[in-house]
């Protein structure tokens, strides 16, 4: 991993079994053909993947100097994050949990060769 870069995006407000439905799709492509892709899907998940591989990019074009053409997305995941968990009160005294859940995304750039 010496010739990679990469960002992490924390706290996205949906699940990471959502979000990985969207990066299973974009692994292995380069970063200008990922971000066509991610434009036109219409997963709500689409929107902060292709934010983390934008921010990726800049990471690579501003501290190494890489030419965006040459990248493409050598691994990106999905990570569960903490989940806010409250109650809401039912019927005949029961409660009904309420679990939303968040995921933490990491992408990795790599040059082509």
């Amino acid at each position: 991993m010496a010739n990679s870069v990469r960002a992490i995006t924390r706290f996205v407000p949906m699940s990471s079994r959502k979000v990985r439905l969207v990066i299973d799709t974009v692994r292995g492509l380069g970063a200008n053909e990922a971000l066509a892709v991610l434009k036109f899907m219409p997963k709500a998940a689409a929107l902060p993947v292709s934010k983390a591989i934008r921010s990726a990019i800049a990471n690579a074009e501003e501290n190494l100097g890489w030419a965006r053409d040459d990248l493409f997305v050598s691994e990106i995941k999905a990570d569960e994050g903490p989940r806010r968990q409250w109650r809401r009160f039912g019927a005949r005294g029961r409660f009904k949990p309420i679990i939303k859940r968040s995921s933490h995304i990491t992408v990795v750039l790599s040059e082509r060769a």
